[in-house]
């Protein structure tokens, strides 16, 4: 069965964090079965995305979630069960994707219906910091430079739904908190729904309203992510649901380790 496609679906507009309007369902997935070699990845799959909310989904590798998102995307039909995702939606995937015999402004525009001009294109680089860099070349981009020309190729579509597939897990560690910042202020400007594939739990707990746990082909744990913005790793409350997220991901985290002294003590942090 195809994947079906929704009409336009109400934004939300957000103010330190919370919902102000809307509470329409920007995907809704049902009975969702994919299989490879009649081996089903996905499973009778059921999933709520619910208009303007940020979704983490976090699994183990080969569970499913970059099958799921590509076929959120439309990328692969070849499945059973309901899907219904907005009309307009845009993926980011790991990788920037850049087409290199191409300016950037020009990769920024790719695939878009009509001849929308260079201007749309530099308005969306502008929102992502990378309007100085419209005319480059791809190759002359640095690796966060690459990340942003794709991210406003997907903002550029105005969707209801952005799809990010590991977008960050290429970087080093200092752009990639840059990147993540500035995917959590461009969701609070947009109001879209987006569900963020990934394997770093701080990550999803620094950016989403909700983390998802996929496992067995199916979404088998969820929590919201009730923790004020912006949000610290050093919280306590934040501890208590990245080691919650750990233990539905079969992770176990080292025990506290006991010195000399029986008042000290020392906790690792994992990632």
């Amino acid at each position: 069965m195809a994947t079906h496609l929704q009409g336009p679906v109400n934004r939300v507009n957000r103010v330190n964090g919370a919902n102000h309007v809307s509470g329409d369902t920007a995907v809704r997935v049902t009975g969702l079965t994919r299989a490879f070699d009649s081996r089903p990845v996905i499973d009778q799959l059921d999933l709520t995305l619910r208009a303007g909310e940020f979704t983490a989904l976090l699994g183990r590798s080969g569970c499913g979630k970059s099958t799921l998102l590509r076929i959120l995307a439309g990328l692969d039909r070849d499945i059973e069960g309901t899907v219904l995702v907005p009309k307009r939606r845009a993926v980011a995937f790991q990788s920037p994707r850049l087409m290199p015999w191409k300016r950037v402004w020009r990769n920024v525009l790719l695939g878009l219906d009509g001849r929308p001009g260079r201007a749309v294109a530099e308005g969306a680089l502008e929102e992502v910091g990378l309007g100085h860099r419209s005319g480059a070349w791809p190759k002359t981009l640095s690796g966060g430079e690459a990340q942003r020309a794709s991210l406003a190729r997907a903002l550029v579509r105005e969707p209801d739904l952005l799809l990010l597939d590991e977008p960050f897990g290429a970087l080093d560690a200092l752009t990639r908190i840059k990147a993540q910042q500035l995917v959590a202020e461009l969701w609070q400007r947009r109001g879209c729904a987006v569900l963020l594939v990934t394997h770093d739990v701080e990550e999803a707990l620094l950016l989403a309203d909700r983390a998802l746990v996929m496992r067995d082909g199916v979404i088998a744990y969820e929590t919201e992510v009730g923790l004020d913005r912006p949000r610290s790793v050093g919280d306590p409350a934040f501890a208590a649901l990245r080691s919650r997220l750990l233990t539905e991901l079969g992770v176990d985290e080292p025990a506290a380790t006991t010195g000399t002294s029986a008042a000290t003590t020392g906790t690792s942090h994992a990632a």
